[in-house]
């Protein structure tokens, strides 16, 4: 039966589980507002700068949690800034020894701990062609940091849980703000950033709510993650953290990738995790819900939209906040669901298996 929205709770934030990726989860606000308060004058430095160059597009740089974050930026630069984004393929200039043109390019690299030579081979390819480049990272003292020609710091302290959280918001916080500085005049695009923080501490107070409904799936092995527009990354960054902390093999896609092939595994007992803020992609979610409801499948919907709640089989409700930094909240509820499933599980949310805090890839 479909959860109304006066069921869903959010009164409740007190911490329900003792885990340093717990705690970190609660730090995600207070994380955002140093970001925004430490780097505003450095990315307006920094956005007045790029305006004057004559760069035709974004080349974004990134690995796991970070990569995600790139698929915000894909879908932000693009609808606000008319920016067209690459996501670079580091493979291509750590295996095949190619050397794609990024002249005319500004290369922005993602890396929380900001090592991975597989990163840092296309920043040095990016150096030696005459591109500016940029690293977001959270460690000042890095390889990367010191590579780069720019450096932008998510100030999020020292991140121990293996699973990204903190860093993963700051990263989101990171490229709202460069978004909000790009466009300049649009000066609520600044105020509606800097509202983010009260608005992630609100969001984590879905705790209780999400306890619950991970203690009544507690069996679940398998699932589809169903994210669209600025909310893809979303899908993906929940999707990892579900396989990550609960071993729950959760296959990230967009509502209209689903329909071209994989709607045929749809049956009784599919979820589908559906996130669906309000926005241009809301209408296009709720007819795809419709369509798995009809087909069988189950739903869970994390959205800040009561007609969407009533539609799934089980809502976690989020505040309301404009689309293109709705990331910042619907990605919590996901983080909270991938920690107390792996608690319903019996796993370690802090020691996941075959897992470390600093991976290198080339």
């Amino acid at each position: 039966m479909a959860k109304s929205e006066a069921d869903i709770d959010t009164t409740n934030d007190a911490p329900l589980d003792p885990s340093i990726l717990r705690r970190e989860i609660g730090e995600q606000p207070e994380v955002l507002e140093r970001v925004l308060e430490r780097e505003r004058a450095n990315v307006a430095r920094l956005s007045t700068r790029w305006r004057r160059s004559d760069f035709q597009f974004l080349t974004i740089v990134a690995r796991g949690s970070s990569d995600n974050v790139a698929s915000y930026g894909k879908y932000m630069f693009g609808a606000l800034a008319d920016l067209s984004v690459v996501l670079a393929a580091p493979s291509l200039y750590t295996l095949y020894g190619a050397d794609p043109r990024l002249a005319n390019s500004l290369v922005l690299a993602i890396s929380q701990a900001g090592e991975s030579p597989d990163i840092l081979a296309v920043v040095e390819s990016a150096k030696k062609q005459g591109a500016p480049t940029v690293a977001i990272t959270n460690s000042p003292n890095s390889t990367l940091a010191k590579t780069a020609d720019d450096v932008i710091l998510l100030h999020a302290g020292e991140e121990r849980s293996i699973a990204a959280t903190k860093t993963f918001t700051a990263s989101l916080g990171a490229f709202a703000l460069v978004g909000a500085a790009w466009l300049g005049a649009r000066i609520e695009c600044l105020d509606e950033l800097l509202a983010m923080p009260e608005l992630m501490g609100k969001a984590i107070q879905v705790e209780q709510k999400v306890k619950s409904m991970a203690n009544m799936i507690a069996e679940l092995d398998h699932c589809a993650v169903i994210g669209r527009g600025f909310n893809y990354s979303t899908a993906f960054e929940v999707a990892l953290k579900m396989k990550e902390l609960a071993y729950v093999a959760a296959e990230p896609y967009s509502s209209a990738d689903f329909l071209h092939g994989p709607v045929a595994m749809v049956d009784d007992k599919l979820h589908a995790l559906v996130i669906a803020p309000s926005g241009r992609a809301h209408a296009n979610t709720i007819e795809f819900a419709q369509s798995i409801r009809k087909k069988g499948g189950r739903l869970i919907g994390i959205s800040d939209r009561p007609e969407f709640l009533e539609l799934a089989d089980m809502g976690i409700r989020v505040p309301e906040a404009p689309e293109w930094l709705s990331p910042l909240l619907t990605v919590i509820p996901g983080q909270l669901l991938a920690l107390h499933l792996a608690r319903a599980k019996g796993y370690d949310v802090d020691r996941p298996r075959g897992l470390t805090k600093v991976t290198k890839t080339l």
